[in-house]
């Protein structure tokens, strides 16, 4: 038995139950709201509205680290919904019982959004408005720009003309327009009109009129009494397809093998037309390297064949606006050459131009011309490149990059290698850029120099600010761009210089710092930044409030919670200035704070640990300098629910009969409900099975019922879960009935299906059974096959018990079903029976929608919108499609909307990462679906415009640095924020003439953080670091290279160590220097240590300088190996160390196969060593008698009868078995002698010898000896002991010694 961690079960209707929390939450100022579980640090984790690191310092104040903007809320609402459905919090105990809410997936109510900025004012100091639609429209508020057309506005001469201007404010706003800066009075004109409440201009030319006489710059102005707000500068210009000039062009004269160009020279059209080439009888020109067209529009031949006479070519200009196509006059072209035939076969000819004749020539460019040009770009735009080159055979274009790689995430190559296109360009994409265009007969190359500027680029747009009267305030606008763009401020339209002076008012160049701000103060602020390549205008309202407290949340909630767990009370309220808020329990006591209870900056009360005796009413206050407001929450304690009989893993034969315990304790004002999971999956309660309140109880034990089985105890606020395994065992018996011993297989097919009772949504099946092939049916599976999605393809329908053979099916609307069944036993699946006959159901409207609705955005500028389809059986009509909706989040605008047959939609002019609203809806030829659930998607990313600022690295050691840097504000991420991201390369290493690889690595630092660590760093080296923001799109610029240097460490393992034995007695050891030193190095250390099997000695140490990468050392033991372990040391210490082993002696034995099997480790043992040692030594005593007998005329006696065996009764056997002189008894140098001094013979030497003068002695399987020893006749004697020499075991051993 296993417990599992508990998991929260739903709540009641109409109330709201109280989550649990961690401590280590409550320290980081986390807080719930009671309506919908809201985490307001999940919102800060996910980089929405998060304050940045120098937030008390920031020269914007307070107001930069607050949320602006609904959307951004709701964004974070989601967020948070999909994080608590992936958490599991836990409770108190072994048992670890928690709490999950039922998270009702629905737009928040007002108060909530509230709840969520009321976090954020306490932190910066100034004042969001809810988005509570009482508070929105009873406010004042100065006017805000929502929306309007692009600053170069390009417009169809056909269509009337329409300038969008929208803007929101309390009271509602007026407008008015300039044309070319000066006022456009709209009323003097009859074509022109403006939209009701909005300033959107519409032009008609339905009554006549020329488009090109409003062509000018626009700018729409909208006011109330608090403030007038501007838009940008409109620039409105007609889209122009001037016609090509009447031109007659004559045949152009070529050479075969010279270079050609075509020029295009399209007429001038608004905007630039697309240019592409074809032949009059509109035929595509077929391009490759030797024939492209440049950027130009021009048609460049790098040389010219004979068989481009085939055709005559057409330069064609279409124009978007008007989809037109504009047709030059064609050029036809004579080419001169040497082989007037256009062979078809030469064109495969490996030297296809010698074998035409045609002279090989370098390469020259035709475009551009010279060896070095300059181009301007400016960021964030794309870099096109191009080099055209001529020459025979034609030459390959190659791209480079001096001082630096092409940058692979953003170059790509274009027409055949001849254009080079970097996309998003930044300012390190700067500097000199070079093809190279080679053939067999040379190359050349054109350098490009490329300067990136930059038209200005936000790195903090000013944000509208609300106060309180008497509070400090301050607008930032600050740019970036090359040049320096220039500031200027402007209030309501008009230059800041000729406004009327306010006292409160303070301008510090991009900054506008407001002190003790009064209700007068209230404007709208417009920040022009601008520089030659064009301009940023942002508009910030600064409006003062005074405002008493009220309460946003419903009244007298009621939350019920979970004894000994964590809760928190939230109280979400508004008021300018800021209200306190205090909490009473009860009506009575003190404020509400310390010991159990905390309360946090948001006004949020936590309960540490429920207790009985917290049951009660609590009361927030909220108070200011206005008034005060007040509101109840009621809390219920409820008992946690808990298993204390769990079930026990059990094991059991099969047919057996088990029973799995769980009985459980819980609240009895809360519903109990017991269910049981197997293997994880809910459990199908089968006739063989019985579900009590207290057991599950299955009869008749089978195989497929082993597995896990899970008790899972819940009511609506908690749940607890406990697990159990059950084996079973296969019954061994024998069998008790001829059926039993019967071979199983697996059940015949069910065959003569019926339809009966055919109703509008359902239908009876009948079958009748198979044979069961000795194995009972357990299982009947129905599928079913439709013919108009999925025709042919077959799905499971419905699962019944082995002992029916009919069924009441349910059906889905306007489905063509046909059914089949299987039969199922324990050996295995029947095969399927022959279809039914077919039943089409009537159609009816769809009752669902699709599933997974997502919107994402593949580009900057659009997003796609992607759902699951419908399947057959939820179409429920023919023609189903999908009504698919959308509009900005929290714009009030109205849904756009499409029909789309198909799975995806792609919205495309979308701003950069915006949220939008998504509905798909389902239809077909009945109706529509319910209403769909709204789903929030979001627009493309566009790369992040700022970089980490204020990087500061710390060494922590000599392998890991610290860093901490400023984070990005979220305006600038243009996306998701992924990670901070750390290239860093090694520069160099502080040891001199030490190659190093410079190659850029990467360490990433996930979510929005301020710190974290690199590791893995190379010590004593030289390094540098750049630093960027991530979002799903990629990387945004680099911040500020900055340079370190780590210190010492210790080093790598020496390199190729090696161990050799040139002899018995000397070992050589030789090694070469680490690859990383890491450090200067102070020496080696080599330990090393004798071994003899599992006997080892006493480990030695020796020292050497850091230059010796040799020693040799004397063997003291020739028996024994040596394991040897060297290291290298700085003064850090030493570092890794590399082990390797002497090798084995030459004449160390290997034991045989049977021998090893008794004795795993023979050789090492002290008998076995002594006796091969005496051994040994027995035979070099022979083999020294046999050669003086040799050398000194020695002789064996010699019988009178061969088969006569010697016998101790021999007279010569006294003497001994050699015939030598006196002088010669001495004993050999070296040999063995016994007590009283005499050489002791070995009695078997005489036998030894015989025998291996004759041949004919066997040996028997283990290796004795068969037959006897003969004596040999003196001759024989002679001639064996000649002869025997190669062959005598004792000949042997002294060849092998």
């Amino acid at each position: 038995m296993r417990r599992l961690a508990t998991s929260g079960a739903a709540g009641d209707v109409g109330e709201v139950a109280a989550p649990a929390a961690d401590s280590s939450d409550c320290a980081r100022g986390r807080s719930l709201s009671p309506w919908r579980l809201i985490d307001l640090c999940a919102i800060c984790d996910t980089g929405v509205g998060a304050p940045s690191a120098d937030w008390n310092s920031a020269p914007s104040g307070g107001a930069r680290g607050r949320l602006n903007e609904a959307e951004e809320l709701s964004s974070a609402w989601e967020v948070h919904l999909e994080s608590l459905e992936a958490t599991r919090p836990q409770g108190l105990g072994s048992r670890e019982r928690g709490l999950v809410l039922r998270m009702a997936r629905q737009q928040p109510p007002p108060w909530v959004h509230a709840a969520f900025l009321l976090f954020f004012l306490s932190l910066g100091g100034a004042i969001e408005i809810p988005m509570d639609p009482s508070i929105q429209n009873e406010l004042t508020q100065p006017p805000t720009i929502t929306k309007q057309s692009v600053k170069d506005h390009i417009v169809d001469p056909r269509d009337n003309i329409l300038i969008e201007c929208e803007a929101k404010g309390n009271p509602a706003p007026s407008f008015h327009w300039t044309r070319n800066s000066r006022f456009f009075n709209i009323a003097k004109d009859p074509r022109v009109s403006m939209r009701r409440r909005s300033g959107t201009l519409v032009i008609d030319f339905r009554s006549g009129g020329r488009p090109e006489e409003y062509e000018g710059e626009y700018q729409c102005f909208a006011r109330n009494k608090f403030g007038t707000a501007l838009s940008n500068r409109i620039r409105l210009q007609v889209s122009k397809s001037p016609l090509w000039p009447k031109e007659n062009l004559d045949p152009v004269v070529v050479q075969e093998g010279a270079p050609l160009t075509l020029q295009c020279n399209p007429p001038p059209g608004l905007p630039s037309p697309v240019i592409f080439w074809m032949s009059s009888s509109m035929e595509p020109i077929t391009q490759d390297k030797r024939v492209s067209q440049g950027h130009n529009g021009d048609l460049y031949f790098s040389n010219v064949m004979l068989q481009d006479m085939q055709t005559d070519y057409s330069c064609n200009a279409r124009f978007h606006f008007t989809h037109t196509i504009q047709q030059k006059n064609p050029f036809t072209l004579k080419v001169l050459t040497n082989h007037p035939y256009n062979d078809s076969s030469l064109r495969n000819h490996p030297d296809m131009y010698s074998a035409r004749g045609v002279a090989e020539r370098t390469p020259s460019f035709m475009y551009p011309q010279g060896t070095s040009s300059s181009q301007m770009v400016l960021r964030g735009m794309d870099l096109l490149l191009e080099c055209i080159a001529s020459g025979v055979p034609t030459p390959d274009i190659a791209w480079y990059k001096k001082g630096g790689d092409l940058p692979s995430d953003k170059a790509k190559f274009e027409n055949f290698n001849k254009a080079l296109r970097i996309t998003n360009v930044s300012e390190e994409d700067s500097g000199e850029y070079f093809c190279l265009a080679s053939n067999k007969m040379g190359s050349i190359r054109h350098t490009i120099s490329v300067r990136v500027k930059a038209a200005p680029y936000w790195l903090d747009e000013p944000k509208n600010l609300i106060l309180a009267p008497g509070e400090d305030g301050r607008l930032v606008c600050r740019a970036n761009g090359n040049p320096k763009p220039t500031v200027q401020w402007m209030v309501n339209g008009e230059p800041l210089q000729s406004a009327p002076p306010n006292p409160n008012r303070e301008v510090a160049g991009d900054t506008i710092i407001f002190r003790d701000t009064q209700i007068s103060s209230r404007a709208v602020y417009q920040c022009n930044t601008s520089n030659e390549h064009g301009y940023l205008l942002a508009n910030a309202f600064v409006s003062v409030l005074d405002v008493p407290p009220r309460m946003l949340s419903p009244r007298n909630q009621f939350i019920r919670v979970i004894l000994y767990n964590r809760t928190r009370l939230d109280c979400p309220f508004f008021g300018s200035p800021i209200p306190t808020l205090r909490w009473f329990k009860n009506g009575q006591g003190s404020n509400l704070d310390g010991g159990n209870y905390h309360v946090y900056e948001n006004g949020s009360l936590e309960i540490k640990m429920i207790r009985k005796e917290d049951q009660g009413i609590y009361t927030c206050v909220a108070t200011n300098i206005l008034g005060k407001a007040e509101n109840q929450v009621r809390l219920e304690v409820k008992d946690p629910t808990r298993i204390y009989r769990m079930p026990e893993d059990q094991v059991a034969k099969r047919g057996t009969t088990v029973q799995l315990e769980c009985r459980v304790k819980h609240d009895p004002s809360l519903k109990l409900t017991v269910s049981w999971l197997k293997d994880d999956e809910p459990l199908y309660i089968g006739n063989r099975m019985k579900k009590e309140d207290d057991s599950l109880t299955i009869f008749g034990v089978a195989e497929r019922d082993q597995g896990s089985y899970t008790c899972v105890a819940s009511t609506e606020l908690d749940q607890d879960l406990a697990k159990a395994y059950l084996t079973v065992l296969a019954d061994q018996a024998t069998p008790t009935n001829r059926l039993a011993a019967l071979p199983k297989g697996r059940p015949d097919r069910p065959r003569d299906l019926e339809l009966t009772d055919l109703a509008e949504r359902s239908v009876r099946l009948t079958w009748i059974p198979g044979d069961d092939n000795n194995s009972p049916i357990t299982d009947y599976v129905v599928q079913f096959e439709e013919d108009q999605f999925q025709p042919g393809v077959w799905h499971d329908h419905s699962k019944f018990p082995g002992s029916v053979n009919s069924a009441v099916l349910q059906l889905s609307p306007y489905v063509n079903y046909q059914f089949r069944v299987i039969a199922v036993n324990e050996v295995g699946s029947s095969h399927p029976s022959l279809p039914s006959e077919r039943y089409r159901t009537s159609g009816a409207p769809p009752e669902s929608n699709p599933s997974d609705v997502k919107g994402e955005g593949t580009r900057k500028n659009n997003m796609e919108i992607t759902w699951t389809p419908m399947n057959a059986t939820s179409a429920f009509g023919p023609n189903l499609r999908y009504i698919v909706k959308w509009r900005r989040r929290e714009t009030r605008e109205t849904w756009n909307n499409v029909t789309v047959w198909g799975s995806r939609y792609v919205v495309g002019q979308t701003p950069v990462y915006v949220p939008y609203e998504i509905r798909v809806q389902a239809e077909n030829d009945f109706g529509k679906a319910p209403e769909p659930d709204t789903v929030i998607g979001y627009s493309g990313e566009d790369y992040p415009r700022a970089a980490p600022t204020e990087v500061k690295i710390r060494v922590l050691n000599s392998t890991a640095i610290s860093l901490q840097w400023n984070r990005v504000y979220s305006d600038t991420v243009q996306g998701q924020l992924r990670e901070y991201r750390a290239y860093y390369w090694r520069e160099s290493s502080l040891l001199k003439n030490l190659w190093v690889s410079q190659k850029r690595q990467q360490a990433s630092f996930p979510g929005d953080r301020p710190r974290g660590v690199v590791s893995r760093l190379f010590p004593y080296s030289n390094y540098k670091l750049e630093m960027v923001v991530v979002n799903g799109r990629g990387d945004g610029p680099r911040s500020e290279t900055k340079e370190f240097t780590t210190p010492e460490g210790v080093p790598s393992a020496p390199r190729r160590f090696r161990v050799r034995q040139p002899n018995l007695e000397t070992i050589n050891l030789e090694w070469d220097h680490p690859e990383h030193p890491n450090g200067i190095l102070t020496g080696y250390t080599l330990k090393y240590v004798a071994f003899n099997g599992t006997k080892v000695g006493k480990q030695m140490v020796e020292n050497f300088s850091p230059n010796q990468t040799k020693f040799s050392m004397q063997r003291t033991d020739p028996v024994s190996r040596y394991r040897f372990t060297l290291s290298a040391r700085t003064q850090v210490g030493s570092g890794e160390a590399v082990t390797e082993e002497s090798p084995a002696p030459p004449n160390e034995a290997t034991p045989t196969a049977a021998y090893t099997n008794n004795q795993a480790d023979i050789a090492t043992q002290g008998w076995f060593i002594g006796l091969m040692c005496a051994i040994a030594l027995l035979v070099l005593i022979l083999l020294i008698v046999c050669f003086i007998k040799r050398s000194r005329g020695g002789k064996y006696p010699v019988r009178e009868k061969k088969d006569v065996p010697l016998g101790p009764e021999d007279p010569k056997e006294e003497d001994g078995s050699f015939d030598y002189s006196d002088e010669d008894n001495k004993p050999l140098q070296g040999s063995q002698t016994s007590l009283d001094g005499t050489i002791k013979q070995q009695e078997s030497d005489d036998s030894l010898v015989d025998y291996g003068e004759g041949g004919e002695g066997q040996f028997n399987e283990d290796g004795s000896f068969i037959g006897q020893y003969t004596v040999k006749k003196d001759k024989e004697e002679t001639e064996g002991n000649e002869s025997s020499e190669a062959t005598s075991p004792v000949n042997a051993i002294y060849s092998l010694a």
